[in-house]
């Protein structure tokens, strides 16, 4: 019976990824990757490595969350090393938390590693600090991908009428509806904003303008998935610390 690593890939950028991340990467015996993990962490295997592919995107699941905890399990018996090998961090909207679960009820043991989050390091990549002095002292991370205007949403949206930054994850879908529920609630319209897509990787683009706007915006610029929503007043510093896209250019 082997041991299952619930492991972060970080956000795209091949150098973001851990030493430990690597190291487990490099003894695996097998690794299950979604559609966020940069494939060329791939090419650090060792040979004779098996790779299954259980990518997910809206409405496209190869298998459903429940057929990947026992893809889990069933390697986890056959291999000594099993790599689940996710974008971000495994516990930031990565189901991770799911899947440890799952493999604790069925005796496999099971390590975590955490990986760099986008919350944080793609606004960074886009010269948007999440926290400032004098501008922001706290920030919020918030899935997207909930519908926000469904009776049983989870997303407290009356609390996110202050002025706090506030991340949202995989809701470049929603964004219209993210936009319409965080002026319904009280947030100024003119809040800045920015929206950006495939951060840290070399197509990373980003749209910035006012809350009230920015949808619009997005249309226009057709940006692609997968997409991180920043919203306040740091935005406003990507204008001095846009480093990564004006070297790219």
């Amino acid at each position: 019976m082997g041991k299952v690593y619930l492991t972060g890939a970080g956000p795209g950028e091949l150098e973001l990824l851990t030493l430990k991340a690597l190291r487990v990467v490099r003894e695996a015996d097998v690794i299950i990757y979604d559609r966020l993990a940069n494939p060329d962490i791939l090419k650090e295997a060792k040979d004779g490595c098996e790779f299954i592919y259980v990518g997910k995107e809206d409405g496209k699941h190869i298998l459903p969350q429940e057929e990947i905890n026992e893809v889990l399990y069933r390697y986890a018996l056959k291999y000594h090393s099993v790599v689940r090998l996710k974008g971000g961090d495994p516990f930031v909207f990565g189901r991770g938390g799911e899947e440890g679960k799952y493999l604790k009820e069925r005796g496999i043991a099971f390590e975590i590693i955490p990986g760099v989050s986008s919350a944080i390091s793609v606004p960074a990549y886009a010269g948007i600090p999440v926290t400032h002095r004098g501008v922001s002292v706290s920030f919020r991370v918030v899935t997207g991908h909930e519908t926000p205007n469904k009776e049983s949403s989870q997303v407290d949206w009356d609390s996110l009428s202050t002025n706090e930054t506030v991340i949202f994850l995989m809701g470049l879908h929603n964004l219209e509806n993210i936009r319409n529920n965080l002026i319904r609630v009280g947030r100024d319209a003119d809040t800045p904003c920015a929206v950006i897509s495939r951060g840290t990787s070399s197509e990373q683009r980003t749209v910035v303008g006012t809350l009230q706007e920015i949808y619009e915006k997005v249309q226009e610029a057709k940006l692609p998935t997968p997409a991180l929503i920043v919203v306040g007043e740091v935005v406003n510093l990507r204008e001095d610390l846009n480093w990564f896209e004006e070297k790219m250019a």
